[in-house]
C-alpha cells in the first residue's frame, strides 16, 4: 500500500528535494505541501497523510506545536522532524517524535525512517504524538478547536478567557468562542506566563483585565477590556488577583 506523506518547510527548495527524493518510490507518495504549521494542520485535516515530514523552525507555528495539534486528529499521522539546526535535537527528541533528520536530507535516512513510521500503529503513533514534556510548548501560540467538522486555530493573543464547564472547555476570544476538551490545569501550566487563574473554573488573559469591581451582591468580579462578560473572583484567588492589578 502506497502511504501519503505531507511536507512541511518554510522553504520551498526543501520542500522540493523531499519531493524529488520521493519520486521514484512506489511505496510513498506526497499527497500535500505546507510552508509552516497553521498550514500543515489544514492540510493534515483535508489529506489525512499516514507521515508528516516537518521541519520544526517555521514561522506562525512551528513544527512541535504543530505535531501536538496533529494528536488531536482521529488518525493522528506520524510525525518525523526535519531540521538544519543541532540545537533542535533534544527538544525533537524528548517529543518521542517517529523520526529525526537532519538537513540536507540523504535519501536512505529518509526512506529509514519512513519505513520505521509505516511500521506504527494508530496507538503508537499517539503516544509519540503525545509523550512530549512541558518544554516543548514554551512557543505555543494556537488553540486548537473543532467547528462543525473542522479544525480552527486561535491565537493565544487573541483569547480573553478560559471557562472551564465540566470536561468542556469555552475559549472566549475576539472574535467569538469556541469548546474545546483541553482541561484547565493543562493550559494553565502551557500558558501560565500569559494567563492568570481567577477562579477555579477559570483562566484569564493577563492583557485584558482592566481592573476590579464588585457585583450587585458584593462579589469581586475582573474588569474586562472591550467584553461586558462578567467574571467573578474566588475567594482562593482573589489576594493573587488584587496583586497583579496593583502591580502591573
Amino acid at each position: 500500500m502506497t502511504l501519503k506523506v505531507l511536507v512541511v518547510d518554510d522553504e520551498e527548495y526543501a520542500r522540493e528535494r523531499i519531493k524529488g527524493l520521493l519520486a521514484t518510490q512506489m511505496d510513498y507518495a506526497v499527497c500535500a505541501e505546507a510552508e509552516n504549521g497553521v498550514e500543515a494542520v489544514m492540510m493534515a485535516e483535508r489529506y489525512l497523510p499516514d507521515i508528516v515530514l516537518m521541519d520544526i523552525s517555521m514561522p506562525a507555528m512551528d513544527g512541535l506545536e504543530a505535531a501536538r495539534h496533529l494528536s488531536g486528529m482521529d488518525s493522528p499521522p506520524a510525525v518525523i522532524f526535519t531540521t538544519a539546526y543541532g540545537e533542535y535535537a533534544l527538544e525533537a527528541f524528548s517529543t518521542k517524535a517517529t523520526g529525526y533528520l537532519m538537513k540536507p536530507i540523504r535519501q536512505e535516512q529518509l526512506l529509514q525512517s519512513l519505513e520505521q513510521a509505516r511500521t506504527l500503529n494508530r496507538a503508537q503513533r499517539l503516544e509519540a504524538l503525545e509523550g512530549r514534556d512541558n518544554r516543548s510548548f514554551l512557543s505555543r501560540k494556537h488553540i486548537c478547536a473543532r467547528m462543525r467538522g473542522n479544525l480552527e486555530l486561535i491565537p493565544i493573543e487573541e483569547v480573553v478567557y478560559f471557562q472551564a464547564d465540566q470536561k468542556y472547555v469555552t475559549v472566549r476570544h475576539k472574535k467569538g468562542e469556541v469548546i474545546i476538551e483541553e482541561s484547565l490545569k493543562s493550559l494553565e501550566t502551557d500558558l501560565a506566563d500569559r494567563f492568570i487563574r481567577i477562579h477555579r473554573n477559570a483562566l484569564v488573559a493577563k492583557t485584558a483585565i482592566s481592573g476590579l469591581s464588585k457585583s450587585s451582591i458584593g462579589r469581586t468580579q475582573v474588569i474586562l477590556d472591550n467584553v461586558k462578560d462578567q467574571l467573578e473572583v474566588s475567594r482562593r484567588h482573589l489576594a493573587e488577583v488584587r496583586r497583579f492589578v496593583r502591580n502591573r
